[in-house]
């Protein structure tokens, strides 16, 4: 369980990267994000802004939409317009090799932010969070309420969702995931009625909600007409909330039908409040605001012409190179820690949770 000791332990420990305001060789940044449909991205870039023009850069945010020649255009843009450093948070992690071409040829560095970037040989760094860490803190928290919630209950009925199959991360939370829910599958202490597993299988394109509500739908249909669903491994808030609103339209929650354990992820308002509510079981917190220090530091020190701290160098592999890569910890809240994590960081307000 993680306290306000460990929490702050993790700041500063991340802090000591990059202090915010030092002196750094002016430029320009260009700062790609995916869509303003989450609002994570909408945090991502607004962190990144504020922390980037504290240390002495000029900024150019562009969100494309999750329209991948959207965010091509805006790539290119960017490279016309002179930038230094990309920080590019890809829709589509394998439809940039040709833009990034031209950044280097002009000389700009590259940083993937949150999501790899595959099959290109010119990305320079990476900074995100621990992957596949995050996935088995949802699995962990999924496993954690089913003995809570469902006690007497074997085997317990999980039906699984991964993340949009063109985003190098999902396939992380899959696997971390599954790798503690496989065993448990493996000796029959969880069952998945629908026979729906592996990423071909459970994907959701473009993280899109109204996709994961609509197979939801499509699972309880022709599965439980005569058992209970348990849990429901979720491995985003957004899909999370089209999951719950499936349930509860088949009149979980209510009566005597226990709502489901539903993981989730970013910790969005809307699933912090659905935490608190007793509908959403977990989510995992990933402070943007700390992977927005490293990203300034990363920057700080190419544009001094100097290695950037990096803590993973085996992990990555993008299919063409391993990219060097900074991980920060993920950190698994239900309603047991949820205001001391949202509420003790900063991150949240008491008047936001109400």
């Amino acid at each position: 369980m993680f306290n306000l000791r460990t929490i702050a332990l993790a700041a500063a420990s991340v802090m000591a990267l990059s202090v915010p305001g030092i002196a750094s060789a002016e430029g320009m940044v260009g700062i790609s994000m995916p869509t303003k449909t989450s609002a994570r991205w909408i945090a991502d870039g607004d962190n990144m802004v504020k922390q980037f023009q504290e240390a002495g850069y000029q900024t150019d945010l562009q969100y494309a939409d999750d329209d991948i020649p959207n965010q091509l255009s805006q790539i290119e843009n960017m490279i016309t317009k002179g930038v230094n450093v990309l920080v590019i948070a890809a829709i589509d992690g394998t439809t940039l090799s040709n833009a990034l071409a031209n950044a280097k040829a002009a000389d700009i560095k590259v940083i993937a932010y949150d999501r790899l970037i595959r099959d290109t040989p010119d990305i320079d760094y990476y900074a995100t969070f621990d992957n596949f860490k995050v996935g088995v803190e949802q699995a962990n928290t999924l496993v954690e309420g089913l003995k809570e919630r469902f006690p007497d209950v074997k085997p317990w009925n999980v039906e699984l969702f991964g993340g949009s199959p063109d985003d190098n991360n999902a396939f992380f939370f899959y696997d971390g995931a599954m790798s503690v829910l496989q065993p448990m599958i493996d000796s029959g202490a969880i069952a998945v009625p629908s026979g729906q597993m592996g990423m071909d299988k459970v994907g959701t394109l473009r993280w899109d909600p109204a996709t994961a509500q609509s197979r939801m739908d499509n699972i309880l249909s022709a599965n439980y007409t005569d058992k209970h669903v348990n849990g429901v491994l979720s491995p985003y808030d957004g899909l999370s909330i089209g999951i719950l609103s499936s349930l509860k339209g088949v009149g979980y929650g209510s009566g005597d039908l226990k709502m489901p354990i539903v993981s989730g992820q970013d910790a969005e308002l809307q699933s912090v409040k659905s935490i608190l509510a007793g509908e959403q079981y977990s989510t995992i917190f990933k402070d943007t605001r700390e992977l927005a220090k490293v990203t300034v530091s990363m920057v700080n020190a190419m544009m001094k012409g100097e290695e950037p701290q990096v803590n993973d160098t085996k992990t990555y592999n993008n299919g063409v190179k391993v990219v060097p890569s900074y991980l920060l910890e993920p950190v698994a809240v239900t309603e047991k820690n949820l205001k001391d994590v949202l509420v003790g960081s900063g991150y949240y307000t008491e008047d936001q949770l109400k």
